[in-house]
């Protein structure tokens, strides 16, 4: 069951039930619509494997859409900071655009920090249980910052970026994710094909049988 959601509804609106339905979407699509949120430090690699499941996803069918965290926050949420409060508000504004995908029977990946455990877990109860998987990017963090291609990790360092995730600012790992990938000890193709046999799993499949 859906829980409910708490935050602050606009007066005088009235939900418009449209009579293209989401089944109908689904069906059209061969799959079901689902929110894949992959979670884990800077650098561990939440990006190019959210980008590399799409691109399988893609030649196999499938609609799907990459919402990625520097992309977002050039236009939705480019009028948001880094603190505790802009996070926040950072990740609602993404579970609720990553919920339109997915009623529109659309594969979502979103590749986040998001840190907070609590953020994600609203995000969750959006939708329906089986909707929403988790996927933990786990990579020690010496390693997310040997890569460290955008010079976060240093310039962090050196005190230049405040609140950085896993050195001025905690991040909370889940504690049951759907899928945990250790992107430091496998290769990127052996990621892609744990999350992508994922979605073939439990007793309402995102993927079917036939999709293989």
């Amino acid at each position: 069951m859906v829980k409910e959601n708490t935050a602050a509804v606009s007066g005088n609106v009235v939900w418009h039930h449209a009579t293209v339905t989401r089944a109908r979407r689904e069906a059209q699509n061969g799959h079901r619509g689902a929110i894949l949120w992959f979670t884990g430090l800077s650098g561990a690699g939440k990006s190019t494997l959210a980008h590399e499941v799409e691109e399988h996803l893609h030649q196999m069918g499938c609609r799907t859409f990459v919402l990625d965290g520097d992309n977002v926050r050039h236009g939705l949420c480019g009028d948001l900071g880094f603190s505790a409060e802009d996070r926040v508000e950072n990740i609602r504004r993404i579970g609720e655009i990553a919920k339109l995908f997915m009623e529109a029977g659309v594969i979502v990946l979103t590749a986040f920090i998001s840190p907070f455990r609590a953020d994600r877990d609203k995000v969750r109860a959006m939708v329906h249980p089986g909707e929403f998987v988790e996927i933990y990017c786990r990579c020690p963090i010496e390693v997310c910052e040997q890569r460290d291609a955008k010079g976060l990790y240093k310039k962090a360092r050196a005190g230049e970026i405040v609140q950085f995730t896993g050195i001025s600012s905690p991040y909370e790992a889940p504690g049951e994710p759907e899928l945990m990938v250790d992107t430091s000890m496998h290769s990127l193709d052996e990621c892609v094909r744990q999350v992508v046999a994922i979605l073939y799993s439990g007793t309402r499949p995102i993927l079917s049988r036939a999709q293989k």
